[in-house]
């Protein structure tokens, strides 16, 4: 048995307010801390956008009264996510949000992000990117490569992620403001970061646990449970990231769950919604990287605890609410309908055997 202290979740989306269909607070929040989160980071880009402070505390006290998890909010960088121009950055901050975001939305150029981030830097607020470049990455649905061409589906080339990355990292080093870049899943990316790091640039990362046991091989035969945005990418990719993981590039593992209801997956690959849903399998995927020696125990507890509280900006909090987690690294489980918490039943490891489970969670 394992006793591990609670886990901390860098980017879930439980799908409130406005997507009620796929998952509540309620659902979401329970299947979160059956699975050993206590706390969660949730992007801005939900219906209505996160840029209202009376929302942000509702949400936050429903996810904790409904949930039993600590909620912690990324608020809109921009208005509306529409990239023109900066939101209530003060107003946010004040409302309790521990950084601000435009999720996977563009910006409408690169001189509206430096002035974004220096107005953003002016508050002492954390950014959180998901890189993506939409003129590159367009509307392609998988990794480009071989699997993506053999199947006809369109592709999302890997520079989509590294040119905007670098962009961004470019910005940080002019601004001066601390940015966290989530759910990186390319080599190119990994060795960007390494490269950010060693100039001494405030910056952290993290990859998605998916990322590390799945490929774009996942998709034959059009399987629709792996489309998931960034795409999954190459055995190499997936190496690199293993390696960056190892050294220390990246910092932390987020679940990136999207739990989505049963209709979002049937129709065909390209016209069905990217997402996976992820708290159920986490911890046997990474009991997994214990067992193939990809990280430590400790370096493990580092990845999905100690670190995710840092970069959030919660670990005076973590510390003084505490609790811990029982993980049983051996107990043999298969993933089905009645196995899994989230509404969400959106995932390729659907009827696989798995090994590791949260047995016990003790939270205030």
């Amino acid at each position: 048995m394992w006793l591990l202290p609670p886990l901390v979740d860098l980017c879930a989306r439980l799908r409130e307010p406005g997507q009620q269909q796929h998952g509540t607070l309620e659902s979401e929040g329970r299947a979160a801390r059956g699975n050993g989160f206590l706390h969660v980071v949730t992007p801005p880009d939900t219906n209505p956008i996160l840029e209202n402070g009376s929302l942000l505390k509702g949400l936050r006290e429903r996810a904790l009264s409904d949930g039993g998890i600590y909620l912690h909010i990324l608020g809109a960088l921009t208005t509306g996510l529409e990239g023109e121009r900066p939101s209530n950055i003060a107003g946010l901050k004040k409302g309790g949000c521990i950084a601000v975001s435009n999720a996977r939305r563009p910006f409408r150029n690169d001189l509206v992000l430096l002035r974004t981030l220096e107005y953003a830097a002016t508050f002492g607020m954390k950014v959180f990117f998901y890189p993506d470049e939409p003129s590159l990455s367009g509307d392609g649905v998988a990794h480009e490569g071989y699997i993506a061409s053999y199947h006809g589906l369109q592709g999302i080339p890997w520079i989509a992620e590294t040119v905007a990355l670098s962009t961004q990292l470019l910005m940080v080093e002019e601004t001066g403001i601390a940015a966290h870049f989530s759910q990186l899943s390319c080599k190119s990316s990994i060795e960007l970061m390494r490269w950010a790091k060693d100039k001494g640039l405030p910056v952290t990362c993290d990859v998605a646990m998916h990322q590390l046991y799945l490929t774009d091989d996942n998709l034959e035969g059009f399987n629709a449970q792996a489309y998931v945005l960034p795409p999954l990418r190459s055995n190499t990719d997936q190496q690199a990231i293993r390696r960056g993981l190892k050294d220390g590039t990246i910092d932390a593992i987020c679940s990136h769950h999207e739990p989505l209801n049963s209709t979002a997956k049937k129709a065909p690959f390209a016209e069905s919604t990217p997402g996976i849903s992820n708290f159920d399998t986490f911890m046997a995927l990474a009991c997994q990287l214990v067992n193939d020696e990809v990280l430590t125990l400790s370096e493990l507890v580092d990845k999905i605890c100690l670190n995710p509280a840092k970069i959030a900006g919660i670990h005076e909090q973590y510390e003084a609410i505490g609790g811990a987690v029982l993980v049983d690294p051996n107990l043999e489980w298969q993933v089905t309908a009645q196995s899994m918490l989230s509404n969400g039943k959106n995932t390729p490891f659907f009827n696989q055997q798995l090994q590791g489970r949260v047995v016990e969670t003790f939270f205030g």
